[in-house]
């Protein structure tokens, strides 16, 4: 088998195992414990609470008209990479709905049940999601509706994907009571927190760097602006062996394309040279807006006076 199909198979491996993970979460913890702690499967588990319709499937007619958006906006590559995730994260949660009824494996008789759910639908939430982010691949939903958000306003990615989870926690509030919501404000961060440790391994870092030396840059730099949606620097260099110049092209991307980073450069250069390291803020197009960086700080250097600190002047 050639490497290149295997890694094909891998990835399609993960993308089941991962939406799978996810789905048992949604289906046997979160539905069932009231808990709507953001995304379409907030918003799917109020449906079911309120209409009887099956959370999978409520998940998937959401997702549609997001995923035709974000086909439009983004491409047809990103478009096919968030329907299989979509389609496969809405069929496995249906699955295992239909399995145990949405009444999940706890009884439900007092609050421990509701606290025991949000612990552990977050954190097997979160690691479907991380190991579907790992494939270079995501489940949809909301997702595509806070990047678009990003994309075409000063926003950056955080704080849109905080506010449109913010307003489905609200609705669970609206629908549930306050303490299903502070419920799902548990299962939200611990969702963010293994998103971010399956992703990287490691798990609060912002972004990579990555430092990648071939002669086939050009080729690595397109696939990097098509595929990628974001740019690079090329910067001189010489070989201290070979004493011939190698132009290396820096390239910064968001944890969960690293992956797929990787393999583009393998790719099209199995023999080029690459290491990464970790970012902590990255200011710019495509990322963190610098004027908000530079209001922010002005506004503490007011608020702090002429007494501020060293740490304030940076």
């Amino acid at each position: 088998m050639s490497r290149p199909n295997a890694r094909y198979i891998s990835k399609i491996l993960y993308l089941m195992l991962g939406t799978a993970v996810a789905g048992f979460a949604i289906a046997v913890f979160i539905t069932p414990a009231k808990i709507a702690s953001g995304g379409v499967n907030g918003i799917a588990t109020i449906i079911y609470h309120r209409t009887g319709w099956d959370t999978g499937a409520t998940m998937l007619i959401i997702s549609v008209p997001l995923f035709l958006i974000g086909m439009k906006v983004f491409g047809k590559t990103y478009g096919a990479t968030s329907l299989a995730g979509t389609l496969l994260l809405s069929a496995w949660v249906s699955l295992f709905g239909q399995l145990t009824g949405y009444q999940g494996i706890l009884p439900y008789v007092d609050r421990m049940d509701t606290l025991l759910s949000a612990i552990f639908g977050g954190v097997l939430l979160g690691s479907g999601i991380g190991i579907v982010m790992r494939t270079g691949a995501n489940t949809g939903g909301t997702d595509i509706l806070t990047q678009i958000v990003s994309r075409y306003t000063p926003l950056p990615l955080g704080t849109a994907l905080f506010l449109v989870d913010g307003f489905v926690i609200i609705l669970g509030a609206l629908n549930f009571g306050l303490e299903r919501a502070l419920f799902a404000v548990i299962t939200l961060y611990l969702s963010g927190q293994m998103v971010n440790y399956m992703v990287m391994n490691l798990g609060t870092k912002y972004a990579k760097t990555a430092y990648i030396v071939s002669d086939h840059h050009e080729a690595i730099g397109r696939r990097i602006i098509s595929e990628l949606r974001h740019g690079g620097t090329l910067i001189s260099g010489v070989g201290i062996f070979t004493q011939r110049e190698r132009p290396i092209l820096l390239a910064v991307v968001h944890n969960q394309q690293i992956n797929l980073l990787t393999q583009i450069v393998h790719e099209e250069d199995p023999k080029a040279f690459m290491f990464v390291h970790e970012t902590y803020q990255v200011l710019g197009e495509g990322f963190v807006p610098m004027g908000r960086i530079v209001s922010s700080k002005k506004q503490r250097n007011q608020q702090h006076g002429p007494n501020r600190t060293q740490t304030d002047r940076d």
